[in-house]
């Protein structure tokens, strides 16, 4: 019968642009069995009906591949930042309260714009240039050692939730973050990519890099795909020892 329908008390704090001030709707919407936040949301998004009874606005978000792989959907859900998508709501306490991350400037209830992530990946060139060498045959292979590592650090899927995580991102800093870190690592060590590790690593030396980080580890106990960003982190810290030494005592050098 209805009236024995469960129920989901959802709080949701909403802004209806990028300059007002946010404020808290309730919501409540029926329970299904095997729930996430997204379905939860299109719910709410199905009939924009708040918990007082009162028609509203439907709740923005972000998403993208609802597989844990775009990383748009990140939110912060009863003070964590992670992917709505994977948060059951089996799993979570209740009433379930979303929020937006407050790293990133919030566009609209639960967007957020993460350019800043996008731009620190353009900062510390995390790509492998291929201009002219796809002509030249099969560039160098990876051992296969390597490669396997290599491919954790190449699950980062840009979604900003180690950035929240981290006391040392906010408005008082420019550090670039830990995720940014963790891609010089894995350019780094691609075959081609590493042509330009010199590059990278004057990139992560300057204002905003490794100096930056205060070494809290919440990164890595936050990140949804398990990446070793400390471990990147920490192997950069001792490349960027060489690579100082070398420009040093190399500064004068002529070839």
């Amino acid at each position: 019968m209805a009236e024995d329908q469960k129920m989901i008390k959802m709080i949701i704090q909403r802004q209806d642009e990028p300059e007002a001030q946010p404020y808290e709707e309730e919501f409540e919407i029926p329970y299904r069995e095997n729930m996430n936040v997204i379905s939860a949301l299109m719910e709410i998004r199905r009939n924009p009906v708040n918990a007082k009874g009162e028609e509203t606005t439907p709740v923005y978000w972000d998403m993208g591949c609802l597989e844990e792989v775009c990383g748009a959907c990140s939110m912060v859900i009863n003070g964590k930042a992670m992917q709505s998508c994977t948060a059951l709501i089996d799993q979570l306490e209740l009433p379930v309260r979303l929020e937006p991350m407050r790293t990133f400037p919030v566009m609209r209830d639960l967007a957020v714009d993460r350019s800043q992530m996008f731009d620190s990946l353009k900062q510390v060139k995390a790509w492998v240039p291929i201009d002219g060498t796809y002509d030249l045959g099969e560039g160098q292979r990876m051992p296969e050692s390597k490669r396997q590592w290599a491919y954790e650090l190449s699950k980062c899927m840009t979604c900003g939730v180690c950035l929240e995580a981290c006391p040392n991102v906010n408005d008082n800093s420019d550090f670039i973050g830990p995720a940014a870190l963790s891609q010089v690592r894995l350019f780094n060590t691609h075959p081609t990519g590493e042509y330009h590790k010199a590059e990278r690593m004057e990139a992560v030396l300057d204002e905003g890099g490794l100096q930056a980080c205060g070494n809290a580890q919440n990164c890595v106990e936050a990140c949804p795909k398990g990446i070793p960003l400390t471990t990147s982190i920490a192997a950069l810290n001792r490349e960027a020892t060489l690579h100082s030494f070398k420009s040093f005592f190399g500064s004068d050098h002529h070839v």
